[in-house]
């Protein structure tokens, strides 16, 4: 994506210089308010990679938060350029711990811009970047929304201004994110969009190419807003998306303008013994983004659905916790749904049938068309299409506990007469028909994507 640069670096230390000078004795009724960003230019597709939330979060002996460290990315590097960066997934994005220590207490440096913890990334961020886009890869950092409490508790001073943390925090202290773990910013004051500029630019000067905000509610739309202005400032192309388990349905509108992608659900990972299950909590998916699907608008607006649990099931790595039908399942709902496309688990132990899975490229294409899908059918037998170009695509999937016919008439999908027929998994094509079509004997947990031309 290319964002629309407001101002140069120039007018930028001209305006830093000013608002140095005044912005700690501004009245806030006088004072910037955020969000004045000019529309940007949205991002065509969907991004596709792995992140490390699901290794951290699993229970399983020899993962959780302290697997994240520099050697881990490196071989998740390692394995995403070798396996399925062709393929077109290219992100590395690698969430929270990268700048908490293994107690995991967060840290910044002297002006409140987080850095790399030194016990788990020995070499620094610029260095991991170096390797990663020598990979031909992009990286992605995470980060929450508000005011981190160890920022405000040593009042650092905020880069480039006269303020300090405790400037341009909410008075009296508010908590805001999802978990209520830091302090409401108080976006009247200009230094507070100063301090998140600075914490852009210095991700921007290490390569960063992705950020996610996590905790984001109603309350955090100025927050997102901050980011957004703050990336356009910082000159440099980056995703940005907004995280929650899921983002309160009621930012949506609110967003809008701001992020690249929203996350519509709970977190797809069980915090067990394996990444995920299907009831923990792949089967949400469907009954819950349908209520976002009004809110989004593509390209430029996508729904998140999350990582996905298509990764490894053999050896003695992290499991998915899916049955490969189940797993395919998830790669057609997300694919549809123009969600983007990014693995979970450790990728070190990638499968065959997970890579396989991953790398289709008629499935592939149909999500990176950006394309939002509509729902036809609720229930334990749904269907969904969606058109891309002269073609309508079908999905239909089994939620139930055992195999069942799920028939859908053309009329349904705004077709008539005779269509050719395509499965888009299997990539083999299946003959005319006319009027309807049967998915014969969906397994449980199964899905069928077909292409109608």
């Amino acid at each position: 994506m290319t964002r629309t640069t407001r101002t140069t670096r120039t007018t930028r230390s001209t305006r830093r210089a000013t608002l140095a000078a005044a912005a700690c004795a501004l009245p806030l009724a006088l004072a910037l308010s955020p969000g004045t960003a000019e529309a940007r230019t949205p991002y065509v597709k969907p991004f596709m990679g792995w992140s490390s939330w699901s290794v951290e979060s699993s229970s399983r002996s020899g993962y959780g938060t302290h697997w994240l460290n520099e050697g881990n990315i490196k071989n998740a590097a390692d394995s995403l350029s070798s396996n399925l960066s062709s393929a077109g997934y290219k992100n590395l994005n690698i969430d929270a711990g990268w700048n908490f220590d293994y107690d995991w207490n967060f840290h910044t440096d002297a002006n409140g811009i987080p850095d790399a913890d030194k016990d788990r990334f020995p070499s620094g961020i610029q260095s991991l970047s170096d390797y990663i886009h020598g990979k031909g890869l992009k990286l992605g950092l995470y980060g929450a929304a508000g005011l981190e409490q160890e920022v405000y508790n040593k009042n650092a001073p905020i880069l480039g201004t006269a303020c300090h943390a405790q400037d341009i925090a909410v008075k009296p202290l508010t908590a805001t994110n999802k978990w209520g773990g830091n302090w409401k910013i108080d976006y009247s004051n200009p230094c507070a969009q100063e301090y998140i500029d600075s914490i852009v630019a210095r991700y921007a000067s290490w390569g960063v190419d992705f950020i996610k905000i996590d905790g984001v509610t109603k309350d955090n739309v100025a927050d997102m807003k901050a980011w957004s202005t703050a990336i356009d400032h910082s000159g440099r192309s980056m995703w940005l998306t907004a995280s929650a388990w899921p983002v309160d349905l009621d930012a949506g509108d609110g967003l809008r303008g701001s992020v690249n992608g929203v996350r519509v659900d709970t977190d797809i990972e069980c915090y067990c013994e394996t990444t995920s299950t299907w009831t923990s909590s792949v089967d949400d998916r469907f009954t819950d983004l349908p209520a976002w699907l009004p809110k989004l608008s593509a390209p430029g607006y996508l729904g998140d659905l999350d990582s996905m649990p298509i990764n490894n099931n053999t050896g003695s790595g992290l499991q998915d916790g899916l049955n490969d039908t189940e797993r395919q399942t998830v790669m057609t709902f997300w694919s549809m749904a123009s969600s983007p496309l990014y693995v979970g688990g450790d990728i070190y132990f990638l499968d065959g049938k997970a890579k396989s899975i991953l790398t289709n490229p008629e499935v592939i294409a149909v999500d990176q068309a950006a394309v939002l899908p509509r729902q036809i059918r609720s229930g334990d037998t749904q269907v969904w299409t969606k058109k891309i170009g002269g073609a309508t695509y079908l999905a239909v999937y089994n939620l139930g506990s055992t195999p069942t016919d799920i028939s859908v008439s053309f009329k349904d999908l705004g077709l008539s007469g005779s269509m050719q027929l395509r499965d888009a998994v299997s990539r083999k094509d299946l003959g005319p028909a006319t009027g309807s079509w049967t998915a014969s004997a969906v397994p449980a947990h199964g899905s069928r994507l077909i292409k109608l031309s």
